[in-house]
């Protein structure tokens, strides 16, 4: 699947013009995965027929975090009924759920000891629930064979699904509930066109209200045309919805048929989100040139525990 050129995997971009994918600078380099950690984790991976987002994604990453046995489950299959112009993920009609897919993924989180798990999906817009109970079944199972792993859902925005699915999940109680806004909302109708900016800020703000002690957590790519001003309204939108941890990465281009690079946003104008998000009072910032949702997702989880232990202590 993940070989297939980007006419067939993405049918929705084939008749797209071909953007130009800019020369990536030095600080965006990453070297190709080869240590004995990398294999050991995708045998498992490929043993247990798991897909992950660190390779459907094409993330840029994969070589440190499987190298530490650290991966990101994908669930509920490899295809997605959105179509992101920013998305590797291939687009289409996916399968029936899989009903032994929670108890493989429990089995290899188990397999590989992590004390930290992070399960994301594709978008299910055919499933009445988005794939809710399917979420919540794989927390379940995870927490029956791995009690002691803390676990990170990264969920769709089931905006086209019925009522009770966000619950459902909440329900199940993960450690971090993780949705990711993507980009600045002016963007929207160009790079996530099939999702709604003050649906997903809601979704978010919602989770707290059912459940106060969960961690919220969510993201967005610069690079895609946005400007600081823009930046900055979304780190105030994600504060007014009680946001705790938020994540920052440059947007890469998977193929010429993808949302073009609109620039390469350096390490230090980086810094200078990270400052501004802290004064704005989030637990935890990730904002790196190549921070994903999932990226050192176990440090962060216990740095983000540490900084709410320290927050009550003060008050």
């Amino acid at each position: 699947m993940a070989d297939q050129p980007p006419v067939l995997r993405h049918p929705e971009k084939a008749h797209r013009p071909d953007q130009p994918q800019p020369k990536k600078p030095a600080w965006i380099r990453v070297k190709a995965p080869t240590s004995e950690g990398y294999k050991q984790t995708r045998d498992i991976m490929r043993e247990n027929r798991l897909s992950t987002v660190c390779e459907e994604a094409g993330c840029p990453n994969v070589g440190e975090c499987w190298s530490q046995g650290h991966a990101t489950m994908m669930i509920m299959g490899e295809i997605c009924t959105r179509g992101c112009t920013f998305c590797n993920v291939a687009t289409g009609r996916p399968d029936a759920l899989d009903v032994f897919e929670p108890g493989r993924v429990a089995h290899a989180v188990a397999k590989l000891g992590l004390k930290h798990v992070v399960i994301t999906s594709v978008d299910r817009d055919d499933l009445d629930d988005g794939g809710a109970e399917h979420f919540a079944q794989t927390i379940r199972a995870i927490r029956h064979r791995s009690p002691g792993s803390t676990i990170e859902v990264l969920t769709p925005d089931f905006l086209k699904s019925g009522p009770g699915a966000l619950e459902a999940v909440v329900e199940a109680r993960p450690d971090v509930f993780n949705h990711n806004l993507e980009t600045v909302p002016g963007l929207y109708p160009t790079v996530r066109p099939g999702a709604r900016y003050f649906h997903s800020l809601r979704l978010l703000q919602k989770v707290k209200e059912l459940d106060p002690s969960m961690f919220t957590k969510s993201g967005i790519m610069v690079g895609l045309g946005e400007d600081r001003q823009g930046v900055l309204q979304v780190m105030d939108d994600m504060r007014a919805a009680d946001i705790d941890f938020m994540t920052i990465g440059q947007y890469l281009q998977p193929t010429p048929k993808h949302h073009r690079v609109d620039r390469f946003v350096t390490p230090e104008e980086f810094k200078g989100y990270e400052k501004s998000a802290y004064g704005k009072g989030f637990l935890m910032v990730s904002a790196t040139p190549l921070t994903r949702s999932s990226y050192h997702a176990g440090d962060d989880f216990a740095r983000l525990r540490d900084a709410r232990m320290e927050k009550l202590g003060r008050a």
